[in-house]
């Protein structure tokens, strides 16, 4: 696939490809296909070139904050730049970093104390930044610099406000490490270019020396269906050229000490108190079937020579994982280093040999090891289910959380580090569908090594809960007090209308002020300091709305029933200024389905009537300008409850939940119900052609960047974890392309040629485009240079937009009631 990604990238205008059906005219045929991008109306334009709102982080000791403002969208030049795809790394050979990241333009600091804030100064006019980390006592952030030669670490100064470069470029960014600060907050660990001199050849030899060859020897290998992997020896040089760095520390002056030999560093972690490294390498064998993360790992400690003091484990290459939910790999994982003490490792280790379908009382287990790593690991912890974490606190109190994918189960319990003999506590259970019970998560703070560590009372029992506080009138965010000793509860603070109000943080032990971020259906989302004794608000941020072009629409959460009893609900949305006498209008309806195992918990209010709404290229909302009704976000739940698989049913129960939908809004008086277009992005725009396939409810299907056969992802895909081998029979019903031949509406696909996510190769669209129009239905395909999963350029967006308003128009606001208009279009 990456050969042909390869292939295809030469392309330096967009490919449009359209069913003649759908070209009344060889004057029309000829202005729409026509290899130019387009622009939309140009309040849609307006929108997508809108001011970003800033990223906000807040800062170790939680007295300022950190305001990020991110670029806007890049040209389509700055995407056709030269890459390389290596075993799914997606490296700029230029500059050592990824082809593709989205930056930062602009940082300015806050205080939290009287809301003063100060642009930091001294950055270059091109500044492209990334990988922001606040240093261990908040005196500074550590950033990085891309440029088109390489990649420079800086650091700005938070009580000036000024930045200035400590070295590069010749920072590597190829792998999953980052420039790291050491607990002094004085040094960095960052990964050199290891051979900045040398670059190789990046064509591919014209004569191999021989095939490319693979075996297996008997082995249960699954795979998911990965994009850009290696394919032959070439690849493997190069993989092995680029993701090579020197690990190295570097004091603000730019001084650089070299640490150990190069290798390919994974990723890397100092150890709290500064006297150790934790390395993760990769080496040989590599694999052409599965991403480097699954490559063979040391996972070693290094002094800060380099010398290796302790191997944790060396891992095989992670090829053999069943598909199965909740398998990992057998061995060593998540190894990590104990926050709350100077050098402590910890793991965990699966005692099901890593596979899910094995019925065991004991699945993992958590491991110690400390400094200086000598005699047996300390058993930690056994657990029923699969590990998750552990957030520490102290000696007394640790919560190490397991979960079991199967079962929806979610549980923390409570440990005593400082005993290790005694008997964990279970402190919460419930399940992670059931969001009206969910407990929310333990707030943490950083302690003196800069690490994060569970918040606690003066009591050291007590600790800090923030939630999304779902409930039937929608979301409430919450902050509650735990005491874990006696198991109680006390809330704190609750979300009130008009507002959706989040809390970030405490800002305090005894949690007496708290940081939130306030918004409302017409006010975009800014921090606020709340007194939670007198309620008294003091404004951090003063953002502005972004779109003010949508001030004005109305916004209502609509709930309905589905024929089999379950509870349904979405989002409703009118155009500024629409009144009901004007009757029913064309609707766009963006759907994207989730399984579930219980029937009462799918049929739970999933949103907040008080949100703030960030409208872009990807949001239906554009179309309120345009005059269309959207309903966003129906809820589609597919539901299997007890052994039964939830796809067995997939296409009945997706069915089922847009006639509903659609019935709903009809009644409402608020669409027309053969004006209603039915799209989605992924898995949601394959949820658009099993509606087009399966129904006649929708008058048009948009559809981004799908995947359509699932015999193109046999080894499971979203929350199906049966092989195509186990239920050939689902694989077939769920494929649009299968029934490519019951698509009777138009349907606009639009794919990105550099997809890379798993199963959403480009194919899957070309292929059902292929398909419909082998049997005269009408479609129109729009393959997008140099796109992912998500798309990026402002010319593919405006392009995107373009295509979809025109569609829109053509077969939805000015459609033509079908000749059996009386019926309800549920079944075909």
């Amino acid at each position: 696939m990456r050969r042909e990604h390869a292939r295809r990238a030469v392309i330096v205008a967009i490919v449009v490809i359209a069913a003649v059906a759908l070209m009344p005219s060889p004057a029309a045929a000829a202005e729409s296909t026509e290899s130019v991008y387009r622009e939309p109306d140009q309040v849609l334009i307006d929108i997508v070139d809108a001011p970003r709102t800033p990223t906000v982080s807040l800062s170790p000791d939680r007295e300022r904050l950190l305001l990020m403002t991110r670029q806007n969208y890049p040209s389509i030049e700055d995407l056709a730049r030269p890459e390389l795809g290596l075993a799914g790394q997606r490296i700029n050979p230029a500059n050592h970093a990824p082809s593709w990241t989205w930056s930062y333009v602009r940082l300015a600091f806050v205080r939290v104390s009287d809301a003063d804030e100060r642009v930091v100064a001294g950055l270059p006019e091109d500044v492209r930044v990334g990988n922001v980390k606040w240093s261990p006592d908040g005196s500074r952030i550590a950033f990085t610099n891309t440029t088109a030669d390489g990649v420079e670490l800086w650091t700005a100064d938070v009580e000036r406000a000024q930045a200035m470069r400590v070295l590069g470029p010749n920072v590597s960014l190829t792998a999953q490490a980052s420039p790291t600060w050491m607990p002094d907050s004085e040094r960095l660990v960052v990964c050199l270019v290891a051979e900045p001199g040398r670059a190789p050849v990046l064509d591919v030899p014209g004569a191999p020396s021989g095939p490319t060859i693979q075996e297996n020897l008997g082995e249960e290998s699954p795979a998911r269906t990965y994009q850009y992997l290696l394919e032959n020896e070439h690849d493997e040089e190069l993989f092995e050229h680029y993701l090579t760095t020197q690990l190295a520390i570097v004091t603000l002056g730019g001084e650089v000490v070299r640490v150990g030999e190069p290798a390919i560093v994974w990723n890397f972690d100092p150890s709290p108190d500064g006297r150790f490294i934790l390395v993760h390498a990769l080496h040989r064998p590599f694999s052409y079937l599965v991403t480097a993360r699954r490559f063979p790992t040391a996972i070693q400690v290094w002094d800060l020579d380099g010398n290796v003091v302790h191997e944790v484990a060396d891992l095989p290459l992670r090829d053999q994982i069943p598909i199965a939910r909740n398998s990992v790999a057998d061995g060593p994982r998540r190894v990590e280093w104990r926050p709350d003490a100077p050098a402590t490792l910890y793991w965990a280790e699966a005692l099901d040999g890593g596979d899910a379908r094995v019925e065991t009382e004991e699945r993992d287990r958590v491991f110690l090891l400390e400094a200086p790593f000598e005699g047996e690991p300390v058993a930690f912890a056994t657990l029923p289910l699969r590990y998750s974490r552990v957030l520490w606190g102290h000696e007394e109190l640790a919560l190490v959380r397991e979960w079991w994918w199967q079962s929806r189960t979610v549980r923390f319990w409570k440990v005593r580090p400082g005993s290790p003999g005694a008997d964990p506590e279970l402190l919460i259970d419930y399940s992670y569908e059931d969001r009206y019970n969910d407990p929310g998560t333990p707030v943490t703070i950083r302690n003196a090594y800069g690490r994060s560590v569970l918040m606690t009372a003066d009591d050291a029992n007590t600790i800090f809960m923030i939630g999304e506080g779902a409930s039937p009138e929608g979301d409430r965010p919450f902050l509650d007090a735990f005491d874990t000793y006696n198991n109680e509860t006390t809330r704190m603070f609750r979300s009130e209308a008009p507002y959706y109000e989040m809390p970030i943080a405490p800002l305090n032990k005894e949690a007496r002020e708290l940081v939130t971020a306030r918004e409302s259906v017409e006010e975009v989302s800014n921090y606020f300091v709340l007194d939670l004794a007198d309620g008294a608000a003091r404004q951090l941020t003063l953002f502005p709305h972004p779109t003010p072009q949508l001030v004005g629409y109305t916004k209502e959460l609509i709930q309905y029933e589905r024929s089999d009893g379950v509870q349904l609900s979405g989002t409703l949305y009118l155009p500024p200024g629409y009144e009901p006498d004007q009757g029913p209008l064309p609707m766009v309806m963006w759907a994207y389905p989730r399984e579930f195992k219980s029937a009462s918990a799918a049929g739970q209010i999933g949103d907040s009537p008080h949100r703030f709404d960030r409208v872009g290229w990807w949001s239906p909302l554009l179309w309120l300008t345009q005059g269309y009704a959207v309903l966003d976000g129906p809820t589609m739940p597919i539901v299997g409850e007890g052994d039964e698989p939830p796809n067995d049913t997939h296409i009945e129960q997706l069915v089922a939940s847009a006639a509903a939908a659609v019935d709903e809004v009809v009644r409402l008086g608020v669409a027309d119900r053969h004006r209603i277009a039915i799209g989605g992005h992924s898995y949601g725009a394959f949820t658009t052609a099993n509606l087009l396939a399966h129904s006649d409810l929708f008058a048009a299907g948009l559809a981004r960047t799908g995947a359509y056969n699932r015999t193109l992802t046999p080894f499971g895909f979203q929350a199906e974890d049966r092989s195509l081998w186990e239920a050939p029979e689902v694989y077939f019903a769920m494929s649009p392309f299968m029934h490519a031949d019951k698509v009777n509406e138009p349907i606009l696909l639009v794919h990105g040629l550099a997809d890379d996510n798993a199963g959403t190769f480009p194919m899957q669209s070309e292929r059902f485009y292929n398909a419909i129009k082998g049997h005269g239905a009408v479609a129109r395909l729009v393959m997008l240079p140099h796109e992912r999963h998500s798309y990026r350029a402002r010319e593919s967006l405006l392009h995107l937009l373009w295509e979809t308003s025109r569609w829109l128009d053509t077969y939805v606001r000015n459609a033509e009631p079908p000749d059996d208009a009386a019926g309800s279009g549920a079944g075909k």
